[in-house]
């Protein structure tokens, strides 16, 4: 989310599948090396929001979609964590796909909620609903 350059120290011939496919996964990258350039933002929380312990943040993509990805830094609790449509300064039918697990989520309308594991991420993609075929 932040932009970073790419850096992977470690023998390659020995990473199980899982942690291959994680440090492989194309959309993830696509998001990083976006060629807009531009490091993602962290939306402000509400004082009861940061007590529950949670980050959101979003990057503007090259593409015209938009990158969220939503924090749950509390090591005691699962929790739900919503995205409003205004605080990216977007409106409208929005595509949701969670690229982690590179699956379409669906088509929400204001906002999204996740349920994101303790110390666990959720990293989605949103585009206008009327742009999913393109």
């Amino acid at each position: 989310m932040l932009a970073s350059p790419l850096m992977l120290s470690c023998d390659l011939s020995k990473l199980d599948a899982f942690t291959l496919n994680l440090i492989t996964n194309d959309e993830v990258l696509a998001v990083d090396q976006d060629p807009l350039g531009v490091m993602a933002a962290r939306i402000p929380v509400s004082p009861t929001v940061m007590a529950q312990q949670q980050e959101k943040w979003f990057k503007p993509l090259a593409d015209g979609t938009m990158a969220v990805a939503l924090y749950n830094l509390n090591s005691a609790a699962e929790q739900d964590i919503s995205v409003n449509w205004k605080d990216l300064n977007i409106s409208g039918r929005q595509r949701v796909r969670d690229l982690w697990r590179q699956k379409d989520l669906g088509e929400f309308d204001e906002s999204f909620t996740a349920h994101v594991l303790i110390h666990g991420a959720v990293m989605l993609k949103l585009s206008p609903a009327s742009a999913a075929g393109k």
